[in-house]
């Protein structure tokens, strides 16, 4: 045996032992990483908000609560006022149950011909089988919905923890981190920070401002139609489709169109033709004028890492995949060296036909030969 194959081996169980225990242990902690991931870039919209104040005289500590505490204020109050929504339009619906009851079994005993009534149906409903499992595996999965809750609590307060002290102690953890690089690698370092901030509040920004815009619109809207909450709801689709990606504007236009139901069913078909119009004009006039220098990148490619982040991060990989493809295409362009492109009908979309290929190629090579011969002497023969 030789000798050196006892290290090796011993050397290759130590390398599959480290590599066995650091995989157990990303996997432990792939929570608080991505918790660490969404404070990371939650700080980098901030910063410029922070920088602003802190500039001025501020202590930067003072800006970054004073920034975290507006934010704080405006999330509470909008889970306020929707939840009194809500709990509002449930207790009409309790109070209203038996009026709508009563009417679905008129229609059914007319067209079918039955003699159904409220009080028959209601025994059968509460005596029936499946209510009563469904009430012990409610009873019973009510800690399980405190857990989640409690749990999400949790979560949501590291966030902030880390958030804070990332934007914080912003100059200190870039210092920190230009102390362990080269003085040519630090430059790259602070440049790359320095276009991740911009881009992720940029992102913020016409984010926020086609939410403003898209709340006043449909505001208007429900306004016009009557429809209840109608400040609430539209906050409701300012946020809604604007923060969460893809399916943000389904969901934003669910909410409004059940409530205009109660009112009118054909409010609610105004509604959607609404929300469908005013999203059209969102994509192809409203985005790319407010997005074209903040976050310019293809809608295709949004799309694409959108749904990149789904599959590696779930809905916090869909929120920040936009930003962070930003980002990476800002940083990776000022290396990308660029041509200038060729004068070709193909470039701009344009098909040359089969039967005049061949003479546009020699009229473009005699001009090209034209063009490389000297110019004649003036007043001479050209001798």
């Amino acid at each position: 045996m030789p000798r050196w194959l006892p290290r090796a081996m011993v050397l290759a169980l130590a390398l599959y032992a480290c590599f066995q225990l650091g995989s157990w242990a990303f996997h432990q902690l792939i929570g608080l990483l991505i918790n660490i991931l969404i404070s990371f870039f939650l700080a980098l919209a901030v910063e410029p908000a922070v920088g602003r104040m802190s500039a001025r005289g501020m202590r930067r500590g003072l800006a970054t609560f004073i920034v975290f505490f507006a934010v704080l204020i405006a999330a509470a109050g909008f889970i306020v006022l929707l939840g009194s929504m809500l709990a509002g339009q449930i207790v009409d619906m309790v109070e209203h149950f038996p009026k709508y009851l009563d009417s679905v079994i008129s229609w059914i005993n007319q067209n079918f011909h039955t003699d159904l009534s409220r009080v028959e149906v209601q025994d059968s409903l509460l005596h029936s089988d499946w209510l009563q499992k469904y009430v012990q595996n409610s009873a019973s999965g009510v800690l399980d919905v405190s857990a989640t809750v409690l749990g999400g609590l949790f979560r949501l307060l590291t966030i902030f923890l880390f958030s804070f002290y990332f934007a914080a102690d912003g100059p200190r953890l870039r210092r920190t981190v230009c102390s362990m690089l080269p003085p040519a690698r630090q430059a790259e370092v602070l440049r790359a920070w320095e276009i991740a901030v911009d881009k992720t509040g940029g992102y913020l920004y016409s984010r926020g401002l086609m939410a403003l815009i898209s709340g006043v619109a449909h505001y208007i809207l429900l306004q016009i139609l009557g429809v209840p909450y109608a400040p609430v709801l539209a906050v409701w689709v300012g946020l809604v489709s604007q923060f969460i990606p893809t399916i943000g504007t389904y969901l934003a236009g669910a909410l409004p169109m059940l409530i205009a139901f109660t009112v009118d069913p054909w409010y609610a078909v105004w509604v959607l033709g609404f929300v469908v119009i005013y999203q059209q004009f969102e994509n192809y006039v409203l985005q790319p004028k407010l997005t074209a220098k903040t976050v310019d990148i293809h809608p295709a490619v949004a799309f694409g890492s959108v749904i990149a982040g789904t599959a590696l991060m779930g809905a916090v990989g869909a929120l920040i995949a936009i930003p962070a493809v930003a980002t990476l295409q800002a940083f990776l362009g000022a290396y990308v060296k660029r041509y200038d492109v060729t004068d070709d009908p193909r470039v701009h979309g344009r098909r040359e036909r089969a039967g005049d290929s061949a003479l546009v190629r020699i009229r473009r090579s005699l001009r090209r030969d034209r063009a490389a011969e000297p110019a004649a002497p003036a007043g001479g023969d050209g001798v």
